[in-house]
């Protein structure tokens, strides 16, 4: 691509690195999980929520299980501000919930967000200032010594005004733009600022990292974030946050290696809203977490909800292919991978088993409210024989035996190709009743009866062209008896009969289905079905449905 040389690599490395977080597998905890969807969230959209909006999606938050929500920037606007109000005055917020609030370094705007506050039981006071080499140069235009005196000063001002408001307080400090400032100069505004609030393990204070812009790859935001947790003054007394932004497609994977470097605590969004390309997606995260065996201490088993509430609350979609929440996540369409799944499935089922590992589906679909039917399959001209015959025995209870699955397998994908359309699952039920079960035509099988002196001679009634005739036949079955009739009527020889017989239903009202495959002179295969109450009728029923297919070719 033209103009290359122009970017360059805009972050800072460490002075040292130990990469302690690489010889680490996996995450082990939780974070505690801090959702900027109210704030962050709201001010990336399009129409940002109303107030009856916010309070319902704070709602959801909440059921969610977030411990610490970012309700908005009070001092921003009039709807921040009343919002925040309605959320204390009406008593919506519950005991185990702490509210967070963001403010700049300005003194007005400390001032009105601590207005804002009054009455709360707990909420952190989340204060902040620019401090990238971008942001000095070019916007503010200030020197380090002055980056670090807005951040003291207003320091001292949120905890001076603490002191003088009645509540629970506990503060968090954020240097925007971390990933683009050096990271010697991050250290040292962070441990100017923990120098003014002396945080204790009574309150402990929360230094934010963000990735504001994400500037390299994953492994380098870890290298920092472990640099910074390793050297911050008063270690034991801060927790360390990270609130990665998604700009070049690793939002994700900088928090999780963030938290491998020693992060404890995530900032982020349902679904990944927020500016640009939005925020880190916590319910990807969270369900990473989950599929490692790890509790994520977020509650998404009804996940389709999760999505419908976002999606009123937002007017955003949630994309087909996002993880874990995407309509399509689950869905196989390529035969390969349904049969894959369908026998995974199969298996489970034959006993139980402790761990999840069916091929292809990192985590049971059912755990985040999926459904199997009509969520991890799906049909269309890709499908093979292993999706298409779990279809129809999943919800149709119809086991076809295994050459009559393929069979019908190519059936489906050629409705499926000349519609140039998915198939739902009644429409390929509605294709086989229409390919195999009951045919009538040509040949209709009215009924017939056995001789009582000779147990395997029998009399079938049939009618063809309009006309009802009785034909005979002998066999060293029923089946065989009837079978032999009808190829002395009909004047022509099949062989290789193939015949499977289950219950189709149970209760008062179980019916038989049969399955026949007979092989004709000119070598194909033909299948029928006959479904009934009695099994021996289906399997008649079975037998003229496969001859049907000869006769009609």
């Amino acid at each position: 691509m033209k103009h290359v040389e122009k970017y360059a690599r805009g972050y800072f490395m460490p002075p040292k690195t130990s990469l302690k977080w690489a010889q680490k597998e996996y995450i082990t905890e939780a974070p505690i999980w801090c959702s900027v969807d109210l704030r962050d969230g709201n001010q990336a959209l399009i129409v940002p929520m109303n107030l009856e909006e916010k309070l319902e999606y704070f709602k959801v938050l909440v059921d969610i299980g977030f411990k610490e929500i970012e309700v908005g920037f009070p001092a921003a606007s009039e709807t921040e501000f009343t919002f925040l109000r309605t959320l204390i005055e009406q008593n919506l917020i519950p005991d185990d919930v702490t509210i967070q609030v963001l403010t700049q370094s300005r003194e007005h705007i400390i001032r009105k967000t601590f207005e804002s506050l009054k009455g709360a039981n707990k909420a952190v006071v989340h204060l902040y200032n620019s401090t990238s080499l971008a942001q000095r140069e070019q916007v503010f235009r200030k020197s380090k010594e002055e980056i670090i005196d807005i951040a003291v000063t207003g320091a001292k001002l949120v905890k001076q005004i603490a002191a003088e408001t009645e509540g629970n307080f506990q503060f968090e400090y954020s240097p925007e733009s971390f990933t683009g400032t050096e990271i010697e100069f991050a250290l040292d505004i962070c441990n100017r600022v923990l120098d003014v609030w002396q945080p204790a393990a009574a309150n402990p204070v929360i230094i934010n990292l963000p990735a504001t812009v994400s500037m390299s790859m994953p492994h380098v935001y870890a290298s920092q974030i472990e640099y910074m947790s390793e050297n911050l003054k008063y270690r034991e007394n801060v927790i360390l946050s990270v609130h990665p932004h998604n700009d070049r497609g690793t939002g994700v994977a900088d928090a999780e290696l963030g938290m491998l470097a020693g992060a404890q605590r995530v900032e982020g969004t349902l679904f990944g809203n927020g500016e640009r390309t939005g925020n880190v997606d916590i319910v990807t995260l969270a369900l990473n977490m989950y599929s490692h065996g790890v509790d994520p201490k977020l509650n998404f088993e009804n996940l389709p909800e999760i999505v419908a509430a976002y999606e009123q609350a937002t007017k955003m979609r949630v994309s087909e292919r996002h993880p874990y929440g995407g309509e399509l996540v689950f869905t196989a369409f390529s035969g390969s991978h349904q049969d894959a799944i369908a026998k995974g499935m199969k298996w489970r089922e034959e006993e139980e088993r402790q761990y999840w590992s069916v091929p292809y589906l990192l985590i049971d679909p059912k755990d985040i409210g999926r459904q199997y039917e009509g969520d991890i399959i799906r049909i269309n001209s890709q499908s093979g024989k292993g999706g298409i015959g779990y279809i129809l025995q999943q919800k149709y209870g119809l086991d076809l035996p295994p050459k009559m699955r393929e069979h019908f397998g190519y059936c489906v994908k050629n409705v499926s190709d000349q519609q140039q359309k998915e198939l739902q699952p009644d429409e390929i039920y509605d294709i086989f009743k229409q390919e195999y079960v009951n045919l009538k035509s040509p040949v209709e099988f009215v009924k017939y009866r056995f001789n009582d002196d000779e147990e395997f001679s029998t009399v079938v009634t049939i009618r063809t062209g309009g006309e009802t005739k009785e034909i005979t036949g002998n066999g060293n079955g029923r089946l065989d008896a009837i079978s032999n009739a009808l190829q002395t009527e009909l004047g022509f020889d099949y062989t290789d009969l193939v015949y499977t017989e289950h219950a189709l239903e149970t209760g008062s009202k179980s019916q038989a289905v049969s399955y026949i495959g007979i092989k004709g002179a000119d070598g194909a295969a033909y299948w029928g079905c006959g479904i009934d109450a009695d099994i021996m009728v289906s399997s008649v029923r079975a037998l003229f449905s496969a001859i049907n297919k000869i006769i009609s070719k």
